[in-house]
């Protein structure tokens, strides 16, 4: 038996895991990936002279459907990898490589993707995604010469995502362009698709408490429990969100920023890891955002932790507004919601014009708590 197919079995028979064929089944591929990287580096040639430099060895793209267990699996290989390696976020990553391309070109460099792909080379063996997605023409434009070079240098790319390679970039504007790369990936990456039945990031909430008031210590620490469970990140206490502005700095020990650009501003979820958001009521509701704004949050998490709920009426007007515009655009898209709140969901806003309004928000806050809303139906 393999390493991680013996990790795996010895997980499960701990009952620390669910055992699941279908993610059985692509533990090979990790295997291969993971004793190919762990072979010793090859030997000096004649006289010696350095040895040429290995072809990176061939990646995979794991894509499926949310909530089958992909980042799991790249935990669970990332964590038994022991070259050089880099695990993250693809979102938080083409923003490291946008900055450092804007670093590159003020320092004078006529081509600024070799440095940036050069600094990544010569720190890693291995980049390990989540989630590659390509939504904004800049990032399609590129990811296909930054990842040319990444390749040429050796490194490997090990990446979850929701689409197979042919949808990245679907129906984006020049697609034409961005062609070459999905060709690339493909001959560069295996790709295997984990076909599961099991959702298990929705099982994990089927049945617990999802809104918690008062939004106090206890409520933060069941919160913070939630959070831990579905997403893997360590518990760090003493963390609380604040009025007015994003979560403490120790927030990214625990999840990355997930920064949104939409008709070029950007909305910023303050920590998003394995398709699960949290950001506090202030993050998302204090600030200017509007329908549009919300929609992409929603089209953008599976689950979103929303925290500190504050009692609303015509002093906070605008703010409640914004509340009720979020709730529908994640009701809408059967998002997941964990809320922690001053009050229960009808009494959150009692008086006041938009009182009246807001019953249809308490409602479906009501509604969104039951263990089989969102899920699909047999």
């Amino acid at each position: 038996m393999t390493e991680l197919k013996y990790i795996y079995a010895t997980r499960a028979a701990e009952g620390t895991i669910r055992p699941d064929p279908a993610q059985e089944a692509v533990l090979p591929e990790f295997e291969r990936i993971r004793a190919a990287l762990a072979a010793p580096p090859p030997k000096k040639g004649l006289f010696g002279l350095k040895a040429k430099k290995p072809e990176p060895v061939k990646g995979l793209y794991l894509w499926g459907g949310v909530g089958r267990g992909k980042s799991f699996l790249m935990d669970l290989f990332a964590s038994h990898v022991s070259v050089p390696k880099r695990r993250v976020h693809f979102h938080a990553f083409m923003q490291e490589i946008h900055a450092g391309l804007n670093e590159a070109r003020k320092a004078g460099a006529s081509d600024a993707v070799v440095p940036v792909a050069d600094r990544i080379a010569d720190e890693v063996r291995l980049l390990a995604f989540d989630e590659m997605t390509i939504t904004d023409i800049t990032d399609a434009m590129i990811v296909g010469r930054l990842f040319e070079r990444l390749f040429e240098r050796g490194v490997t790319v090990v990446t979850t995502s929701n689409r197979h390679p042919d949808d990245l970039y679907k129906d984006g504007l020049n697609r034409q362009l961005f062609l070459p790369f999905i060709k690339e990936i493909k001959e560069r990456l295996t790709v295997w698709e984990l076909v599961s039945p099991t959702d298990y990031r929705q099982d994990r909430l089927s049945g617990e408490q999802v809104y918690f008031h008062p939004a106090n210590a206890a409520a933060r620490e069941k919160i913070d429990a939630i959070w831990h469970e579905m997403t893997g990140a360590p518990r760090v206490r003493g963390e609380a969100p604040t009025k007015g502005g994003r979560m403490a700095e120790q927030r990214h020990r625990t999840g990355e920023e997930l920064v949104l650009k939409i008709k070029g501003r950007e909305v910023v979820i303050p920590r998003f890891r394995n398709g699960v958001g949290r950001a506090s009521f202030w993050d998302l509701c204090s600030a200017m955002l509007g329908p549009g704004d919300y929609l992409a949050i929603a089209g953008a998490v599976r689950v979103l932790i929303l925290e500190d709920v504050p009692r609303l009426g015509m002093e906070k007007f605008n703010e409640a507004k914004r509340f009720v515009t979020l709730v529908d655009a994640l009701y809408e898209a059967k998002v997941k919601l964990v809320v922690s709140a001053a009050d229960e969901p009808e009494r959150l806003y009692m008086d006041g014009a938009g009182s009246f309004e807001f019953e249809r928000t308490a409602s479906r806050l009501r509604e969104m708590q039951d263990k089989d809303w969102a899920t699909d139906p047999d």
